[in-house]
């Protein structure tokens, strides 16, 4: 099975979620702003996106590259997860619907967050949600 990790970061909490799922999946990590492949060519997907703004994704290289993969969703395991500093998670709640929508099945359910920096914890669980994507 071809799995990729993809996140956007600004503060380094997000990229630290993206390393304890990319080890437990047995990959490196990718930027979006590295990722030149297709999201088509992959049976499992994690990606990692904070919460910006008004609860949305990333608005200048994560939404663009979403939006664009969407259609490419359908019958693919998706793991998402994210950092946020305020708020209640309503960016994740949308996100998940959206993965749902295109036809993905969301890797536990929902996605999974973080306020700030994640813990031992969130890391070693991270690291077992990347296990169970691939």
């Amino acid at each position: 099975m071809k799995t990729a990790v993809i996140y956007w970061s600004a503060t380094g909490n997000t990229e630290a979620m993206a390393k304890a799922v990319a080890e437990g999946a047995g990959v490196e990590p990718v930027a979006v702003s590295d990722f030149s492949g297709s999201v088509a060519d992959y049976d499992a997907l994690a990606l990692g996106c904070p919460a910006m703004g008004d609860e949305v994704l990333e608005e200048s290289e994560f939404e663009p590259f979403f939006a664009s993969a969407e259609s490419a969703l359908s019958g693919k395991k998706v793991l998402l997860f994210g950092s946020y500093g305020w708020g209640d998670g309503q960016w994740m709640r949308d996100w998940e619907e959206r993965i749902k929508a295109a036809g993905a099945e969301l890797i536990g359910g929902e996605g999974y967050i973080v306020n700030d920096a994640p813990s031992d914890d969130d890391v070693e669980k991270l690291t077992a949600l990347g296990k169970v994507l691939a």
